[in-house]
């Protein structure tokens, strides 16, 4: 073993790298980032350049929308698989459903028949969840951060989407629980799905320890130069930090280069907004090793791409697009007409993040507003600054903030007055640490975003939501209570409305999905809308936001950028959309009341 040390020490050393992040690389590497800031495509060309230093290397995706198959162009799936063409890298793709399925099947299998099946039924429930889908896996690539024989003969292995905060927090709370949610005393319910956990705890914790081991493991947090984006990275950056992973590295990705500005006003514009930014990022992000990629003029697919990502090969050729041909624009203003003539409801903006869902919501209200239309606009995304992106305000618009922290302890309060006032002082310990589960707060969120939604039935309420992860457990709870309403009202032959019911009912509720004409924006919109359509909610409409193709452009790096985003513009328009709209790209961030105006297309 200590042979192998030094053979990877010194292996290491010959890593011929222009990025910070892949110098002196350790074991284990991790990139981690919202949808659309190039992760995967980040992962996939560090992977490449340590096999071809000569690593045996393995790149691991458990991104449930993972294109890694696509950039290198073969089919990979749940199974180790080499990448011809790369001599020493191999793929493996983890199915989160699948591994979610086979969870609840190992779990669920040996009691079926044996308990009564109204307990049955109950433990599917509590397995249902985003939750679970979350533990299952990173229970499947737990066996990669701990030495397994399955990855033995990898000097590295590269993931693409690191296990999150609230994965790490869920398995390191203490075993004492399992009991306790056992006879009904807890309620956070996200822990039910880590019942089945207890005979792996000692390797889960092997495998938390070997995250937050600087010499095995290393973070990079992926960004681009946006002000929101960086502010959702610096997020990250504490909660990370908080539980122990302090091997942290910055990637700041498709950073307009100065020589891709001149006769171009919208370039210049862009630069100088990336610039600020930049110069203004959050404090605690400063201080970590940073590493600025240029936007590149080309697709990230294949390997000559990928080579030329990180610097390690010459520039491609760009194909000449003078006679790029123009699309039709269909833009905001069109949907506002259509969902103004209802006269009130639910309007959700779901999406990655950084796709600009503050910013469209904020749009879509004051148009409404101006229209004289009362319109409530809030939003359950912390990161979300709707003050800001405001501006300014109109007599029938009214703006609020779903704040996770003051709805959890609001929750915590009422529980523990509660339930907590029959028990002991130990129980009532184990029920504080059950309330300090992270679904504690989506608890809590949607228990307030019930109460907002209820606004719709007599106004416009228009929610920018959580990025998506977060705003599919929210639909998660949402579906759970309406599964045990309606379990209670059934043999009641009552009337009753639930908020899912509300969500489900297309006169009531309309979700628009927000995604950028790229690649990976456009396929996790895809599984996103999927998600939707399981849960009996169908998207509305589509906004494609911060289109190149629908600016006036000149800068030759721009206009094949545009020219590359008209598959994906297509494709939503013909395959994925009932309806959608095209925003260009503009020349000044779309902040302020007559800014939104003008970009809703309501204002003259």
């Amino acid at each position: 073993m200590q042979r192998q040390q030094l053979l990877l020490a010194s292996a290491i050393s010959a890593v011929n790298s222009d990025c910070k992040f892949l110098e002196q690389a350790p074991r284990f590497l991790f990139f981690t980032g919202k949808g659309g800031v190039g992760k995967t495509s980040i992962a996939c060309a560090s992977a490449m350049q340590l096999a071809d230093a000569g690593r045996q290397v393995l790149l691991v995706s458990t991104d449930p929308a993972s294109n890694v198959g696509q950039v290198f162009g073969i089919a990979i799936g749940n199974q180790i698989t080499a990448i011809p063409a790369v001599p020493c890298l191999a793929a493996l793709e983890i199915d989160p459903q699948a591994a979610a399925q086979a969870y609840r099947d190992r779990i669920v299998g040996p009691v079926r028949g044996v308990l009564p099946d109204s307990i049955v039924k109950g433990i599917e429930e509590q397995l249902s969840g985003a939750c679970t889908t979350e533990i299952a896996a990173f229970d499947e690539f737990t066996a990669l951060l701990t030495d397994s024989e399955l990855t033995a003969g990898y000097d590295h292995i590269v993931f693409d989407t690191a296990p999150t905060g609230h994965t790490i927090r869920l398995l390191q709370l203490p075993g004492a629980w399992s009991g306790f949610l056992e006879q009904g005393k807890g309620d956070a319910s996200c822990l039910g799905p880590l019942a089945g956990l207890e005979k792996q705890r000692s390797q889960y914790k092997a495998a938390v320890a070997a995250l937050a081991n600087p010499q095995r493991s290393r973070l990079i947090l992926v960004a681009r130069a946006q002000q929101s984006t960086l502010r959702e990275v610096a997020r990250t950056h504490e909660e990370l930090n908080a539980i122990g992973l302090s091997q942290q590295f910055l990637a700041i990705n498709g950073i307009l280069p100065e020589s891709a500005t001149a006769q171009d006003p919208l370039a210049i514009a862009i630069y100088q907004r990336e610039q600020r930014a930049l110069a203004d990022m959050p404090a605690g992000l400063k201080n970590l090793p940073m590493d600025r990629i240029e936007l590149k003029p080309f697709n990230l697919v294949g390997l000559t791409a990928l080579r030329q990502l990180l610097g390690t090969a010459a520039p491609l050729a760009m194909p000449d697009n003078e006679l790029m041909p123009a699309i039709p624009v269909p833009n905001l203003s069109t949907l506002v007409d259509e969902i103004a003539a209802d006269g009130h409801g639910l309007v959700m903006l779901m999406g990655k993040g950084g796709v600009g869902k503050t910013t469209l919501a904020a749009a879509f209200a004051v148009e409404l507003a101006r229209r004289g239309l009362p319109a409530h606009l809030t939003t359950s995304d912390p990161a979300a600054n709707l003050t800001d992106t405001l501006n300014g305000a109109l007599p029938d618009l009214t703006v609020s903030k779903i704040d996770p922290h003051a709805e959890t302890e609001r929750y915590r309060e009422h529980v523990l007055a509660t339930k907590g006032a029959k028990l002991d002082e130990a129980g009532r310990a184990l029920l504080e640490e059950d309330l300090r589960s992270p679904c504690t707060e989506e608890i809590a969120v949607f228990q307030a975003f019930s109460r907002i939604i209820r606004e719709a039935g007599k106004k416009f309420v228009v929610m920018d939501t959580a990025p998506t992860g977060h705003t599919l457990l929210l639909l998660d709870a949402t579906g759970a209570y309406h599964r045990e309403v309606s379990r209670q009202m059934g043999d009641a032959k009552q009337h009753f409305t639930t908020p899912m019911m509300q969500l489900q009912d297309p006169r009531q509720t309309k979700v628009l999905i927000v995604t950028l004409a790229e690649t990976t924006p456009v396929l996790e919109a895809v599984h996103l809308q999927d998600d939707l359509r399981r849960a009996g909610i169908e998207p509305w409409a589509w906004v494609i936001n911060n289109s190149v193709a629908a600016s006036t452009v000149h800068s030759p790096l721009l206009r094949q950028r545009a020219a590359n985003e008209l598959p994906e513009i297509g494709a939503v328009a013909s395959r994925y959309a009932q309806r959608y709209a095209l925003v260009p790209l503009l020349r000044e961030e779309p902040t302020g009341v007559e800014r939104l105006l003008a970009l809703a297309g309501g204002h003259n």
